[in-house]
């Protein structure tokens, strides 16, 4: 993933003054409550969720508007839009479901 410096948490947009927290694009409440949000899982696989928990926790998506998120690829190369619904990665582009649109569904709980 890119190694990235945020100034502004990702989901609230407060200014993030800790260190740990502007590497990882949220502050300490943020990520709590991303950590606890309650999303379901029966349809991902075991790695599709621990790639998008990773996601997350590198501050590597987006909110770009209400619903929709801008990801970045597992090799920081490329970059998605993507929501719960749809995502515009290889595997979305096919209308299977990807750790991205987990993400953003995980988000979005929060």
């Amino acid at each position: 993933m890119q190694n990235t410096t945020h100034t502004h948490c990702l989901r609230c947009g407060r200014t993030l003054t800790n260190t740990k927290s502007q590497a990882a694009g949220y502050g300490p409440t943020c990520a709590r409550h991303i950590r606890n949000a309650q999303v379901e899982l029966t349809d991902y696989k075991p790695h599709q969720i621990q790639s998008a928990r990773e996601l997350i926790e590198d501050g590597a998506i987006i909110p770009l508007r209400s619903i929709v998120f801008i990801a970045v690829s597992t090799d920081g190369t490329e970059t998605y839009k993507t929501a719960p619904t749809a995502c515009s990665c290889p595997a979305g582009l096919k209308g299977s479901r990807c750790y991205h649109q987990l993400a953003a569904r995980m988000l979005l709980a929060a």
